[in-house]
């Protein structure tokens, strides 16, 4: 318990604009080291979220998203057009755009080749065995790329967790265990070699403080294009299964 007592966390507070001729929430966050505002559009395609820096209104926020309504219609009609594991579809994998081909004559569940991922067993099936692969894959990728990153840190980890979580692409849990969003496999490499560096390093610095951040550069190069990805493409990774 703090010495100073328990502080009771501000609510976000939430608006409704129009957007294409539908309501939507925008969610007003206040965040005392922003700079100025920023609209990010929620890419399940019901809501947006505007981050407010130390002295801008309510109001300015919702006159900023409304100012933007346009921009918001443009980015939900991208998240609108899903594109599920099927035959011939095309779906990144480490940022590079590989094509769905079934093929019950391949051994094993899914082998990647020449830009091809090759899907055994029957079409019933391909979707899930997909799936099971990106995950697999995904643990592998983030399970060294952690271990690597621990070792230049001298620190210990939790245990890690894959899931497919929308509201954050990683955590680290204050008992030192590590969650991630599959997702990210499909992400560049560099992109997920900040996630995990990004988690690996709460285990030192839990907060974001300058000290942390400071960690974060010590094991990875590309934390402000990554950033800068996860910002205007990230949502898209939702969009795929």
């Amino acid at each position: 318990m703090s010495l100073f007592g328990t502080r009771k966390k501000a609510q976000p507070e939430i608006a409704t604009i129009v957007v294409d001729g539908r309501d939507i929430a925008v969610t007003l966050k206040r965040n005392a080291r922003a700079r100025q505002m920023i609209l990010r559009p929620d890419p399940s395609g019901n809501g947006a979220t505007v981050t407010l820096p130390p002295g801008a209104s309510a109001a300015s926020g919702i006159a900023f998203a409304e100012e933007r309504a346009l921009w918001l219609a443009q980015q939900f009609l991208r998240y609108d057009e899903t594109v599920p594991f099927e035959e011939g579809a095309f779906i990144p994998y480490l940022g590079v755009d590989h094509e769905i081909r079934q093929s019950a004559a391949r051994r094993g569940s899914v082998v990647q080749d020449e830009g091809v991922l090759y899907v055994s067993g029957q079409p019933e099936h391909l979707a899930r065995r997909l799936t099971d692969w990106m995950k697999a894959q995904a643990r592998q990728a983030i399970t060294d790329l952690a271990d690597e990153k621990l070792t230049v840190l001298d620190v210990k980890r939790g245990r890690i967790s894959i899931r497919d979580t929308r509201s954050r692409w990683g955590s680290c849990s204050s008992t030192g265990a590590l969650n991630f969003s599959w997702r990210l496999v499909m992400a560049p490499e560099w992109v997920l070699d900040y996630v995990v560096a990004h988690e690996v390093a709460h285990l030192v610095e839990h907060n974001h403080s300058p000290a942390f951040w400071a960690v974060v550069d010590i094991v990875t190069d590309h934390t402000r294009p990554a950033k800068k990805w996860l910002t205007d493409n990230g949502g898209q990774l939702h969009r795929y299964g």
